[in-house]
């Protein structure tokens, strides 16, 4: 049996539990990543994800929510005592425990609590994609989509995540068409704040109608918040129900993303991820 070993990540991306969310952030970008372990001293403390940074400071309140996240502690947003597993643990084991726990990824860790490597959903796409099974994306799929307008400000779109317990919703225009997608990661690196540490808004110049010389001139420079379409992932990807699950995950490989949004008849319908594959494959366990 394939064990977490020959799938896990090694050697893995740490920081310590008293650094900023700042350098969490820029870690996470910098290496492509989406998980870092959090580190006291030579022991592990905790795991902090992109979704921890979008989640954990979405419940704070507003004027602490609005703090420099080079002044807080990645220990503030890290989730504690994470759950590990063994190198020597079956692939489908590792899958189980995410599936049960709701998580994406599992520190790998040896006897003696040396910290060897990281094992994530995604790591299971190579293994689910070798094993060819017959499933259908509408057989995987998560039902129940949450949608936001493309206008609805970020403030609207983390409430919608926190109050329907989803890590993505689908943006759209008044029509119902879907023209993107967010999810904790496009909150945590784009939506929370700017390059000074700032929560992130936009300026819109208003306008008066053209002069007789044809030029426009400007009346003044509006502040607003960002909106959705600010920090949407687009152009959407789709798949549908019937296509194939392997040849979906085929895809969540070559874009390196995590979900695809589910359309049938012109409507979504679903979403098939890395964690609807997570769940198929502890069912083989």
């Amino acid at each position: 049996m394939s064990k977490v070993k020959d799938y896990m990540q090694s050697p893995v991306y740490v920081i310590d539990k008293e650094e900023p969310v700042q350098r969490a952030r820029n870690l996470m970008l910098k290496h492509y990543i989406s998980r870092l372990l959090v580190m006291d001293g030579d022991r592990l403390a905790g795991i902090v994800t992109k979704h921890d940074i979008s989640h954990r400071l979405s419940q704070a309140a507003p004027e602490w929510r609005r703090r420099p996240i080079s002044k807080v502690p990645v220990r503030l947003v890290m989730t504690e005592r994470p759950i590990t597993i063994y190198p020597g643990a079956t692939v489908e084991q590792a899958a189980e425990i995410m599936a049960e726990n709701g998580i994406d990824g599992l520190p790998v860790e040896r006897d003696e609590g040396e910290i060897v490597g990281i094992i994530t959903s995604r790591d299971l796409l190579s293994y689910f994609v070798g094993k060819i099974p017959d499933s259908k994306v509408g057989d995987l799929m998560a039902q129940g989509v949450v949608s936001v307008h493309r206008h609805h400000t970020i403030d609207h779109v983390l409430d919608e995540m926190v109050e329907n317990g989803v890590d993505r919703v689908v943006v759209c225009e008044d029509n119902a068409t879907p023209v993107g997608v967010i999810t904790h990661t496009n909150l945590a690196i784009s939506g929370l704040s700017d390059a000074k540490d700032e929560l992130k808004s936009k300026n819109i110049k208003m306008t008066r109608k053209e002069s007789t010389a044809g030029r426009k001139e400007y009346r003044y420079v509006k502040v607003v918040p960002l909106v959705a379409e600010d920090v949407m992932s687009y152009p959407i990807i789709f798949t549908g129900p019937e296509v194939k699950a392997i040849d979906a995950a085929k895809i969540l490989l070559e874009k390196e993303i995590c979900g695809l949004p589910v359309v049938d008849d012109g409507k979504v319908v679903g979403f098939f991820s890395t964690r609807d594959i997570t769940a198929e494959v502890a069912r083989w366990s």
